[in-house]
């Protein structure tokens, strides 16, 4: 079975293999969360520090061997690069099922970061490899809704081993297995990828309008434009995932709504994923626009509300509303720069999805501290002020090349 890529056709198992690493976008750090609780348990001498760097520290070592990843698929083999982090990756879950003190779980944590950090880059430089036009934008759709998909499924599955045993979540880390099998299957694809006619490259992989490059091949003004957004919208809901369970807390709501709330938030990331081209033909030049305005709406009914009906829709409201921003994010991103830089100018922008993780915590706090409300209630009407004023944003500069569709 074949493919359409907008400049030709690839069998079907080379795109499962690009599939199979947007799956593992999502799993760094989701094994350790099931566990969380029971960690002071299993080791009574373990810090408060010791568990925040267990968690925190792959997405720290992500930022900068993302940004590595890119730089370096521009001087070796990609396959290789990608082969290398898969077995780093896969060395951590096995090193993780070893492990039974403190140390060695962190020390684990900061290789895992290694290895996603190598690959990230890949499971969307792939797809600007092989696809042009409406056919890259629906697989960068597909890519997201799959990395969202995978994080749900995984989580469920860690959650019931960590029942069993502690060890046992870490097994979704030996998932990279699979795609090591099919990354020999990706290089025969490359090899025999024909080279593309300088029309092709004009018409499918050019630069957007208005759009003017420097000597190195990257719109660096349009770059920094588009990581800023991107990294503004990620921090803006990442909320939800990071502090609605202290809020629910608060609120005296019951406790097992928080897996609920978050399964509902990221499988609504997951879903515009499926009809992306669908929705951007509708809503043309105006997609970022209704995608902020259903951030904001989301985020507002968690702010406004405690029915648990109203809160779980404002949960699906501002998961949808980023699902459809990212993927296209990651489409422009291709559109402002030279093809050969793509995979460089993609890592950059996926780079800022770990920082407004990193960031957001802090940020939270420096307004608390400011506006001195240390509720639980404060973060959220933070990021509904801040999504508010980005729409806002959005608004004023639709006709630019960040937000014209």
């Amino acid at each position: 079975m074949k493919v359409e890529t907008g400049r030709g056709r690839i069998p079907l198992i080379t795109l499962l293999g690009i599939w199979s690493i947007s799956a593992l976008n999502a799993l760094p750090g989701l094994a350790v969360s099931p566990i969380l609780g029971e960690l002071q348990k299993i080791f009574p001498h373990a810090t408060e520090l010791d568990i925040q760097m267990l968690t925190s520290l792959p997405s720290l070592m992500i930022i900068p061997f993302v940004l590595l990843a890119g730089k370096l698929t521009e001087r070796i083999d990609n396959i290789r690069l990608l082969q290398v982090g898969l077995v780093i990756f896969v060395l951590s879950g096995v090193l993780y099922l070893m492990s039974n003190k403190m140390w060695q779980l962190v020390a684990v944590s900061g290789l895992l970061g290694v290895g996603s950090g190598l690959i990230i880059p890949l499971s969307t430089g792939l797809i600007g490899r092989f696809f042009v036009g409406r056919y890259r934008t629906k697989q960068f759709g597909l890519s997201s809704a799959i990395t969202n998909l995978t994080l749900v499924i995984a989580t469920v599955i860690a959650g019931y081993l960590a029942e069993i045993e502690w060890h046992l979540p870490f097994i979704v880390y030996l998932l990279p297995i699979v795609s090591i099998i099919l990354s020999f299957q990706l290089r025969k694809a490359l090899s025999q990828e024909p080279e593309p006619s300088p029309e092709i490259d004009h018409t499918d992989n050019g630069l957007r309008p208005h759009v003017k490059v420097g000597s190195n091949g990257i719109g660096v003004h349009h770059l920094i434009e588009v990581m800023l957004f991107y990294g503004m919208v990620t921090y803006l809901v990442v909320i939800v995932s990071l502090n609605l369970p202290f809020l629910i807390e608060e609120r005296g709501m019951p406790s097992g709504l928080s897996g609920t709330y978050i399964a509902l938030f990221f499988l609504a990331i997951m879903a515009p994923g499926f009809i992306l081209n669908r929705l951007i033909d509708i809503w043309g030049r105006a997609t970022q626009l209704w995608s902020m305005l259903m951030i904001v709406v989301g985020l507002g009914l968690i702010v406004v509300t405690t029915n648990e009906w109203f809160v779980g829709l404002g949960c699906v409201s501002a998961g949808v509303g980023y699902g459809i921003i990212q993927p296209i994010m990651y489409d422009r991103t291709t559109h402002i720069v030279l093809p050969h830089k793509s995979t460089l100018a993609l890592a950059c922008v996926m780079a800022m999805n770990y920082v407004a993780i990193l960031v957001c915590p802090f940020v939270v706090k420096l307004f608390e501290i400011i506006m001195h409300d240390t509720s639980q209630l404060f973060a959220f009407k933070l990021n509904t002020f801040l999504a508010a004023v980005t729409m806002l944003v959005a608004f004023i500069y639709r006709k630019s090349a960040l937000f014209d569709n």
